[in-house]
């Protein structure tokens, strides 16, 4: 008798979230199957929460869930803090199994468990309370939904238990001092480079650190510039691959391939990061010496070095 295949259903680790990506777009996050947005008089003219609260003190709010399904769907609604992912430095927030430290953890929904009824919306208050002793700033975070199903996903003898959410994303701001910082930290070039001078292409990998050490949320843009010898410049563009929103205390690692790097020169790569009331700028020095012409000259030089002690022995043995 042949035994059955093992599958092991887990639980979910993450939810899927539609909040991950670059710019906010002024349309209510949704997935196709339902909706989450601030009650408003007309469904979705309102897409996002923008909240200004004092320290101390508290507010009273309303998210709508909308079913856009034929069956009923019932979800956790629960606040969670967001923050900029690794990947891409794309807008993300914490899974309800998360520990929330600002906006997730003030908002508390008046019902935690809902069910939308097919082609229905429900709406729900929730209360956001800052604490007194809260750090003045920006505190971005979400009001998400999460459904209830756990859909299976993956191949094999394990199968990983999948839930999806979706959530209106929260841009609260904790009023007091705020502090724009910003910091390009470690940055890193790593040369592809042929042996030979002139014999296929050159490339250059530039890794860097884009840092928000401040308080409040900043929209920054990077510039990469590549000076050589005497001062030529190499390299001089604003570069696409950087987040439109990067958090408060959130830093991400990017990277940025320079193709037709030097092949032979030597000088500094420059990564310049502003934003607004910031600018601040990293340096890396390189130096692009092909290591077969240097090896090459590194073995002339020693042999000319030592053909030159001995002759110069010879003549002192023959004086």
């Amino acid at each position: 008798m042949r035994s059955k295949p093992y599958v092991l259903l887990l639980s979910a680790v993450a939810a899927l979230l539609v909040l991950l990506g670059a710019a906010p777009r002024a349309t209510a996050a949704e997935n196709g199957e339902w909706a989450v947005y601030p009650a408003a008089a007309k469904p979705g003219s309102r897409p996002y929460y923008y909240l200004s609260v004092d320290p101390g003190t508290s507010l009273t709010e309303r998210v709508t869930v909308t079913n856009k399904t034929a069956a009923p769907l019932t979800f956790r609604l629960y606040g969670a803090d967001a923050y900029n992912t690794d990947r891409d430095g794309g807008f993300a927030i914490r899974t309800q199994a998360e520990k929330q430290t600002g906006a997730g953890a003030w908002i508390k929904p008046e019902r935690t468990r809902v069910t939308v009824p097919p082609r229905s919306a429900v709406t729900v208050p929730y209360t956001l309370t800052v604490p007194a002793d809260a750090d003045p700033g920006d505190h971005p975070g979400a009001l998400v939904a999460l459904d209830e199903r756990i859909s299976p996903s993956g191949q094999g003898s394990v199968a990983v238990g999948v839930q999806r959410a979706v959530g209106a994303r929260v841009y609260l701001r904790v009023n007091g001092p705020t502090v724009p910082a910003l910091a390009v930290e470690d940055v890193t070039l790593e040369q592809d480079r042929p042996l030979v001078p002139g014999v296929g292409g050159s490339s250059a990998l530039v890794t860097y650190t884009l840092h928000n050490r401040g308080n409040v949320t900043l929209n920054p843009k990077v510039v990469l510039k590549a000076e050589g010898l005497f001062g030529r410049t190499l390299l001089d563009r604003d570069l696409a691959k950087v987040p439109s929103e990067l958090l408060p205390r959130q830093k991400i690692r990017l990277t940025e391939r320079w193709s037709g790097s030097p092949q032979f020169d030597w000088g500094d790569v420059t990564l310049t990061a502003s934003a607004k009331d910031v600018k601040e700028s990293g340096t890396v020095s390189f130096m692009a010496l092909p290591w077969l012409a240097a090896g090459t000259l590194l073995v002339a030089a020693v042999t000319g070095f030592l053909g030159l002690r001995m002759r110069r022995r010879r003549a002192l043995n023959e004086a």
